[in-house]
């Protein structure tokens, strides 16, 4: 049994256990293997990682990896990044679109709140939530590891947090898209675009209270939802400006 020699950069150390991290390991090889398998034998799902360097030289995942090979693994790039014919991230869509595990049901209301595509069912399996990620090509946002190691998985990220409003801010801080929200213009059950309708068109689906007054209301082409101006919109703007105004984190 032989072993490759693996470091992984910047914050791939997130997946590492403290006590290892920053450090050269050591991965087993049972057998033939690949940049890939050796990278995820480590806990650091592939999607996760931009470039990888086998001996110095740009390697792909497929590449494979033999005794004493060393392997040296950097997450996405923010600002400077290396050859594009060498990344292993996707380029990014015009338009940011997402699917969602099981798990993220608040996240997936304030990203759609937000009027990003979000995609999100709580009955769905890891190979359909796999299925829909490669086959709409939509980024995966998940706290799974395992459900990002798929093959079939080419955009995903694992999130760090686990409380809604600070994943949110994570993905719209990741995926650089603070200048991309677009408040109620998507509905936040159901996913479809909002259209301006007249009050006479919804008034039957009104509460009395807002029957008088307004003139201006959006509504869900797919469930029938309405949204109107009211307090609630404020509040919900208001977390938007909140979330966004705070610190990154060190």
């Amino acid at each position: 049994m032989g072993r490759v020699l693996l470091r992984f950069y910047g914050e791939l150390n997130d997946f590492l256990p403290p006590a290892i991290r920053q450090r050269t390991l050591q991965a087993a090889l049972d057998g033939p293997a690949s940049t890939k398998s050796a990278i995820e034998s480590c806990g650091v799902p592939h999607t996760e990682v931009d470039l990888v360097l086998v001996n110095g030289e740009p390697a792909t995942l497929a590449t494979p990896v033999a005794e004493g090979d060393r392997v040296s693994v950097f997450p996405r790039f923010r600002s400077l990044a290396p050859d594009p014919q060498h990344r292993l991230q996707p380029p990014p869509t015009v338009e940011a679109r997402f699917v969602l595990d099981v798990h993220l049901g608040r996240l997936a209301s304030y990203l759609r709140l937000a009027g990003f595509d979000t995609a999100y069912r709580n009955d769905c399996s890891d190979q359909e939530l796999a299925a829909i990620s490669g086959r709409d090509d939509r980024m995966l946002l998940t706290r799974d590891r395992e459900l990002l190691k798929r093959s079939v998985v080419v955009r995903g990220y694992w999130l760090r947090h686990t409380e809604p409003r600070r994943q949110f801010v994570e993905v719209v801080r990741a995926f650089g898209l603070a200048g991309r929200i677009a408040p109620f213009t998507r509905c936040a059950r159901c996913n479809t675009p909002l259209e301006a309708v007249s009050r006479q068109a919804v008034i039957d689906r009104l509460p009395p209270r807002v029957r008088i007054g307004r003139d201006e209301f959006l509504r869900c082409s797919g469930c029938g939802r309405v949204y109107w101006d009211g307090t609630h919109v404020e509040k919900i703007r208001q977390f938007f400006r909140l979330a966004l105004a705070e610190p990154p984190e060190a």
